[in-house]
């Protein structure tokens, strides 16, 4: 089979080996442990405090947490910065120049949700009401009954006047002449309506826990609040219910339109940098574009083997219908599994430790868990099976049968457990264990993704058919890079997303759907979708600096990788050659070599 386009940017890698960094090391460097102890208890101490200062000031959109996290973060910078650079070793530079990355994203972040609250401050007026009581508990502060009966009883009659007064952007009435009431109507869309209802459950919750602390114990409180409170807790979840079911229209089914957050190209760029990417997010669609190229062309070639012509579409057709009957679908990734450990042994590629093979085992994803992960996922020792169920629509169960075929499986199982997911949990809960803290998804899904390119490679398809199953799931890493990206650029909508992924890459709808309603549901970063691709593209183009043309075994690459946990795969580079870098460093590691930009899309839509 040809090669992925990116070994064709070789030259231009060695060219731009390490830009100003330093010099590469000549033999294997070992990153475990960390050479700079000092660095290490750094660390531990910031996660520490860092995970003290948010859970004790909880309230996400408080000012006062806000300003609190502020003066936390200025003070560590400052403490990071008292540290002696010159002093420090490969890995101590690492972990002060991550530390220092992290400090300032999590400054970005919060001046991002500052703008955003900013834009809905009329819709959350009541907001620093419930604050103050919460805060004012955390103080210790005795509370009047009397008073607090009264703020509570202004609470529910300006929530309920609010509940009255919001219209969706859809209803607002066109027509010159209003009626006052269409003149004092607040008009939300349905992206602002679900971000606002996220908060105000939040403040429902704080309101809660405020009244459940008093009630009972202070004397007099439940006769003056119980009534107040009961009618600011109801107007808080009538509030939220019209947000969340009437103007976003979510209501738990099926059918719920999807509703994503874009965050814009500027807040694109900031995550880049905190994840040392040099590329541009247009520079990262034509990567995106340029790897779906390669793979079309190998499908091709595997349609073509398979007797279909190279109409490869009609080929994955014959493979998603290749799948178990039920009942047999855990004694199928059992057995893959089994059958991976056996080809890594043989080809001596990676260590696996004892207790790491004895312990996963397999669960099963309900129906509604599906909604959200139609395919096989991976949580703390347990693969996460995804198979038709007993109380799904008939429709719904064949979609799933076919999108978790023979073929398909055998990709993900490697990819979620050995030498995925697990082996990688497993390694980075026993080697710098304080880099957790710095966490990013082109480690962790780009050393999974980063194995399925290199056992491609290897054979471990077997036939076309495998081969289709194999290059189904890269291009949809390819896909991903291409729909989210211009998803939070503002230039596809979640509709066209899933169309995308159906017409271009051959998922089943249901699927594309679940695939979407995860990407914009806002659990994951943004980037995270690129991380499979680009993280295995960092990893690939590492290997081949390394191995191909270094002095590593695969081996010794593949563990030295595992020990230095999830960090920016610029930073395991600079581990793995032993480089110094200096305290100025910016990322310029062209891994994919110089990418020209991709065109924009034809038409922008409102995000």
């Amino acid at each position: 089979m040809s090669p992925s386009p990116v070994h064709s940017f070789w030259t231009c890698l060695l060219v731009s080996a390490l830009g100003c960094a330093g010099v590469m090391a000549t033999e294997p460097y070992a990153p475990a442990p960390s050479d700079d102890e000092s660095m290490v208890e750094l660390v531990e101490h910031y996660t520490a405090d860092e995970g003290d200062t948010r859970s004790f000031w909880n309230l996400s959109i408080s000012p006062t947490r806000l300003e609190k996290l502020n003066t936390f973060g200025a003070d560590w910078q400052e403490r990071r910065g008292s540290v002696p650079f010159e002093d420090l070793g490969v890995e101590g530079r690492i972990d002060h120049l991550l530390l220092g990355l992290h400090i300032d994203h999590q400054q970005q972040q919060r001046d991002t949700l500052r703008k955003r609250l900013e834009t809905a401050a009329n819709l959350l007026p009541f907001a620093q009401t419930i604050i103050d009581l919460e805060e004012a508990r955390w103080k210790v502060s005795r509370v009047d009954p009397k008073a607090a009966a009264e703020t509570l009883a202004k609470l529910a009659e300006e929530v309920t006047d609010l509940t009255e007064r919001i219209k969706g952007a859809a209803k607002k009435e066109d027509s010159e002449a209003k009626t006052e009431e269409e003149e004092e109507a607040i008009i939300v869309t349905a992206v602002l309506a679900k971000r606002t209802e996220s908060h105000v459950r939040e403040l429902t919750r704080a309101l809660e826990t405020w009244h459940e602390h008093f009630a009972g114990f202070e004397p007099g409180f439940s006769w003056w609040t119980e009534k107040p409170f009961t009618a600011a807790k109801e107007s808080l979840k009538a509030y939220g219910k019209k947000l969340r079911e009437e103007i976003a229209e979510l209501k738990g089914e099926d059918d719920d339109p999807l509703v994503g957050d874009p965050i814009g190209r500027d807040a694109l760029l900031d995550d880049l940098a905190n994840e040392m990417i040099p590329y541009s997010p247009e520079q990262l669609l034509a990567i995106g574009e340029r790897e779906f190229a390669w793979c079309e062309a190998r499908l091709a070639e595997a349609s073509e083997a398979m007797g279909h012509g190279t109409d490869w579409k009609v080929a994955l057709e014959e493979v998603k219908n290749g799948y178990v009957p039920p009942g047999e679908q855990d004694d199928l990734v059992g057995h893959q599994a089994r059958e991976m450990l056996a080809f890594l042994d043989e080809h001596d590629l990676v260590t696996v430790p004892a207790l790491c093979r004895d312990t996963w085992r397999l669960t099963m994803l309900s129906a509604q868990r599906q909604r959200f992960m139609p395919f096989a996922a991976y949580g703390g020792q347990e693969m996460l099976v995804a198979y038709p169920t007993a109380e799904m629509e008939h429709d719904n169960k064949l979609q799933s049968l076919r999108g978790n075929n023979r073929a398909f499986t055998r990709n993900v199982t490697p990819h979620e457990l050995i030498p995925g997911h697990h082996l990688q949990g497993f390694m980075a809960d026993r080697h710098n264990t304080h880099r957790r803290l710095f966490s990013t998804p082109f480690y962790g899904e780009g050393w999974a993704l980063y194995w399925e390119m290199l056992v491609w490679d290897m054979g471990w398809a077997r036939n076309p058919e495998e081969q289709i199953g194999m290059l189904f799931w890269r291009l949809h890493r390819a896909a991903r890079i291409v729909v989210s990206l211009r998803f939070h650029l503002g230039q596809v909508n979640p509709e066209e997303m899933i169309d995308y992924l159906v017409d271009e890459v051959g998922h089943e709808r249901d699927s594309a759907t679940s695939e979407v309603r995860r990407y914009i549901g806002g659990n994951y970063s943004p980037l995270y979708q690129c991380g499979y691709m680009i993280g295995g593209l960092q990893l690939r183009a590492l290997s081949e600096e390394l191995v191909t043309h270094g002095t590593y075994t695969q081996k010794e690459f593949h563990d030295a990788v595992l020990r230095c946990n999830s960090i920016p795969i610029e930073m395991v580079r600079a581990s793995l050659t032993g480089t110094l870098l200096q305290e100025t460093h910016q990322s310029a590691w062209l891994f994919a070599g110089e990418v020209e930009p991709s065109a924009p899309a034809d038409s922008e839509q409102d995000g």
